[in-house]
Order: C-alpha cells, then structure tokens, then sequence
C-alpha cells in the first residue's frame, strides 16, 4: 500500500495568509492546489513534507482577464476553464491543443495552470507551452511582487526561481496580432505523460512572411526554446520546405534518452515531425487571422 508520512494541514484564507504560513513553517512546508503532481509523490514517499498549506480557497487566484494587450491568468485556473474559455481558444489555441491532451477530465477539473508551472516537470505541456508564448510569471512573497519570463522562471528539472516563502499568483500572455500557434502530442495511450511534443507560435508581418517564431518540445531534453529552428523561420515565407528545415533544426537541438517510451532515434524523429507539423498549424491559423 501507497500511504504518505504524516504531515500537518492547514487552509490558507488569502493570498496574504499563505504567505504567512509558508514562512511560519518554513522549507518542509508544500502548497497544495490541484495536488495531482504532489498527491502522488509524496505517496511513494519521494516527497515529505510536514505541512500542507492547501491554497483552493484562494478564489482571488482564479479568473482569465484581457488587460489591453496582455491576457492575465490566475494561478490558481484550473485546467477544465483554460479549454473552455472563448478567449483562451480564440487568442492563444495553443493552450485549448494542450489542454485537450492533458491527462483527462477528473484531472483537468482539478489540476491549476500554477500547479503544472510550479511542478516543472520536463514532459509536463503548460511549461512549454508558456515558453513558447513568452509567458511571464508574477510572484508574490514577503518582499513584495516580481515578474519573471518563464525561462527565468524554470531553472531545470523540477526546479524553478520560487523562493520557499513565494507564490505563484499570476500567468501573463501578450497578445500579438497577426499570430497564431499550435500544441501536438504522441502519447503511449490517452491521457499519458508525452513520448515527445512540441509547440509553436508565430507572428506574421503584413506582407505574409514570419515576424516573429517560437518552437518548443516536451520530454525530449530541450532547454528554452529551438532557438536556431526560430532564427531560420524569421523574415522566411512559410512555406514546407521552411518548416522540414525547422523540424531538422529542432530535432538536432534536443537531447532525449532512451526509455520505456521510445530509444533516441525515435524521439528525435518525433520532434522533428511534430516540428513541422505545428509549425504548418500555427501559420495557417495566423494566416486566417491576418485575412480576418
């Protein structure tokens, strides 16, 4: 039987109040939101915290806004209001892409945006999908607010900038026009960690060739984003041949290990299709709005 050590438990109140409580209780202290990262570690005992400092009933954490040119997102959203927002799926469909191949619906209804952030785990979809978005992360602590981009934000596996005694309290997306972006994922079965995925975003100048790109992959040891991937699309007319020279590009960029999931080969093959794939994705649906 999977049981946890035994921890204490306390219900934070407000935003305010979790942060008081994370700094009474100092680093054996664990928020929990969704809890289906940390619920399931700390039942193999991989993770022993004293405390639980459960933050659901911080509704404040939790709405979708537009404030001009950037979408505003609570921590604490949970996964099932990203697919179904209109304004998530018409600006950034990328997400609605992830979200639809996340885990399933029990998990979705439960599981936050900040959780999935805060977990960084490295086949876990949010985390590239905000890279991809140059997403910037807001956090709160003792010493007032701070706003990082969400390469500064993950520094690795499992880690990110989060001091012990900080929150998570906000996602912003800037909003461009003319863009648009896409999220596809192989899996073993539904509902599974990634084989491999990769995202993509684009912005399109007026006269139709590529602004601006970012590509980004899961699970197959890719730092940031394909950063040389991305150089060649910019100033370039999509077109296949441009997206078969990115998904090269990317596939030589990432570094997967051989696993019960797939060897390298494979993987690399992966990231190199799915490259290409969400790059043809993302150009269309930038394309339809550049028309519209």
């Amino acid at each position: 039987m999977q049981i946890p050590a035994a921890f204490d438990y306390v219900r934070a109140s407000s935003i305010d109040d979790a942060l008081a409580l994370l700094q009474q209780h100092g680093p054996e202290s664990r928020v929990l939101a969704g809890g289906h990262s940390l619920l399931p570690m700390m039942k193999l005992r991989l993770a022993r915290p004293e405390w639980l400092i459960d933050i659901n009933e911080l509704t404040e954490l939790d709405y979708i806004r537009r404030d001009a040119d950037v979408l505003r997102i609570g921590a604490m959203t949970r996964h099932t209001t990203l697919l179904e927002s209109p304004d998530v799926g018409r600006l950034f469909p990328i997400v609605r892409d992830a979200e639809q191949v996340i885990a399933d619906p029990v998990v979705r209804n439960r599981g936050t945006i900040g959780g999935s952030l805060c977990q960084a785990d490295p086949a876990e979809d949010l985390s590239t999908v905000c890279k991809v978005l140059r997403a910037e992360a807001v956090i709160r602590g003792p010493n007032g607010e701070r706003v990082l981009r969400m390469d500064e934000f993950h520094r690795g596996p499992y880690e990110t900038a989060l001091e012990q005694t900080e929150l998570l309290c906000e996602v912003r997306l800037p909003v461009r026009q003319r863009s648009g972006s896409a999220y596809e994922k192989v899996e073993r079965r539904v509902g599974d960690w990634a084989v491999a995925a990769a995202g993509a975003a684009v912005a399109l100048a007026p006269d139709g060739t590529i602004e601006d790109a970012a590509v980004g992959l899961t699970a197959v040891g890719l730092e940031g984003t394909a950063t040389e991937a991305e150089t060649l699309l910019r100033g370039k007319r999509p077109a296949e041949e441009l997206f078969a020279e990115a998904g090269r590009a990317a596939a030589a960029a990432c570094d997967p290990v051989a696993d019960q999931r797939g060897p390298v080969d494979y993987k690399r093959h992966l990231a190199d299709e799915l490259t290409r794939r969400v790059l043809r994705r993302a150009c269309g649906r930038a394309g339809a709005e550049r028309e519209g």
